[in-house]
């Protein structure tokens, strides 16, 4: 089974990814969604909490694990692979190299949390890969809670997004990362709102491709894992609100279950 972890519900558009490409695969995933958000969070504790959900998808059958939180994956991704002796996917460098092999000019825009871009872990990541990249980031605290409040659509958000994306725009970027697992829900308005000529990179995508060549790479695993199209959504605290924005992020009906962690 493919165990799929993030500190909220946003980490569902990287269930969606990787349902389309492994359709037979079980896939469980839990957000821990009663003590989000991580990103105010200090590391002992980030890692503290990320141990545990990952334990629980352990305990519930994962052969496989992937962090959709960016946060969690910068800090705490070793850990659960020394902890767990499992493949750990972690979003950032997937998406990373992604965003490098897009890019015709190599200039990289980076949109994410506060937290995310604070960090700088996209573009240290992308210098470290490639030092000429020209790099740009934008803080977009606002649209986490606008996808969890379920206004897609409002002239508000598309109002914000236009207002967090002008300084990429001004900078001329050619490629686009969207650093958060949220972002892609909003994606054909990203794409609108940044011009057509940029070209975008989501986590979901990057990393389903990482896992499909990992996946080819090791058949052994791939006979081990459990492919009978049982998919599972958890949470650690629970609200009708979720359920409604879980639906629409996967496109298909979904049924979260509170458990305590």
């Amino acid at each position: 089974m493919i165990g799929v972890f993030d500190s909220g519900i946003g980490g569902l558009t990287v269930v969606k990814s990787i349902m389309a490409a492994f359709p037979d695969y079980d896939i469980t995933f839990f957000g821990d969604t009663a003590r989000t958000p991580y990103g105010i969070k200090n590391p002992e504790t980030i890692i503290e909490h990320t141990v545990n959900s990952a334990r629980f998808l352990v305990n519930n059958g994962a052969r496989l694990m992937v962090i959709a939180s960016n946060t969690a994956s910068s800090i705490a991704s070793e850990i659960l692979h020394k902890t767990f002796g499992l493949p750990v996917f972690e979003v950032i460098n997937p998406t990373v190299e992604s965003a490098i092999s897009a890019s015709p000019g190599v200039r990289i825009g980076i949109i994410g949390t506060r937290s995310t871009v604070s960090s700088g872990i996209y573009e240290s990541r992308i210098k470290t890969r490639l030092p000429t990249a020209v790099t740009t980031a934008a803080a977009c605290p606002l649209i986490v809670p606008l996808v969890e409040e379920g206004w897609f659509k409002r002239p508000e958000t598309a109002m914000i997004v236009k207002k967090y994306l002008h300084p990429l725009k001004v900078r001329q970027i050619d490629t686009l990362i969207l650093g958060c697992s949220h972002y892609p829900v909003l994606k054909e308005l990203i794409q609108r709102k940044i011009g057509r000529r940029v070209r975008i990179v989501d986590t979901p995508a990057a990393v389903t491709e990482n896992i499909k060549f990992f996946l080819r790479s090791h058949p052994e695993l791939d006979t081990q894992m459990l492919k009978t199209g049982t998919h599972q959504y958890y949470v650690s605290g629970l609200t009708p609100q979720l359920n409604r924005i879980a639906q629409f992020m996967i496109n298909r009906y979904v049924e979260l279950r509170h458990v305590k962690i």
